[in-house]
């Protein structure tokens, strides 16, 4: 029986993923309020008693899961912009396919992100606040980029380039969970879309061309 039992005894590790694994996928289908640490227990494949020795409560466990996530996703993003070596459009669409296709193969993260710690009060709004802003960021850059490079591009200011990474990062998120919803979108696809939407405004911006109410 010791000899069992010391084969089912894994790394701290290993069974904390275990857990934040279940619990992303409880905290997905059911909500945080709703979710049980019983199921996340049972999902797990631990007791519940364990669950609460590694994470303490509820209310960490969801923290520790918008953390993971938040950074996978920060990474997959990351990842994809990286290579100077591209025009900035080219890593733009690098960024935003690598969002999309982390959103599409990882759908419940992608609603714990979106959905759940965006609504659920603090400190859990200010997670997902921290990782969109870290977004906007590289898309700002991205901007930025192109319009120094751009013939004309003095007619976009600093605040241009901050509104235009919110609202393009606004787009992705919503793009993403319509794609995520509706059968037969894929990943590519949805990047796609938004790239083209993207750009061709961003090119007339940089050729100080701008739409005004008449």
């Amino acid at each position: 029986m010791a000899d069992g039992a010391k084969a089912r005894r894994l790394p701290r590790a290993v069974r904390e993923r275990q857990m934040l694994d279940a619990a992303v996928r409880s905290f997905a289908r059911h909500g945080y309020q709703t979710a049980s640490m019983d199921e996340i227990a049972e999902l797990a494949g631990v007791s519940k008693p364990l669950v609460y020795l590694y994470l303490n409560s509820k209310e960490e466990l969801f923290t520790a899961c918008i953390r993971r996530e938040a950074g996978a996703l920060l990474a997959a993003v990351a990842a994809g912009v990286e290579d100077r070596e591209l025009s900035p459009d080219e890593r733009l669409w690098a960024g935003l396919l690598a969002f999309f296709t982390y959103a599409a193969e990882h759908p419940d993260s992608w609603v714990v992100l979106s959905r759940q710690a965006r609504t659920q009060g603090e400190p859990f709004a200010t997670e997902a606040s921290r990782m969109r802003e870290e977004i906007a960021a590289y898309v700002a850059e991205l901007i930025g980029e192109a319009a120094r490079e751009a013939h004309g591009a003095a007619g976009i200011t600093e605040r241009d380039v901050t509104a235009l990474a919110q609202a393009l990062v606004g787009s992705a998120e919503s793009l993403a969970t319509w794609a995520n919803e509706t059968p037969g979108v894929t990943a590519k696809e949805a990047a796609a879309t938004l790239m083209n939407f993207a750009w061709a405004g961003l090119g007339n911006l940089m050729k100080s061309e701008r739409w005004s109410p008449r």
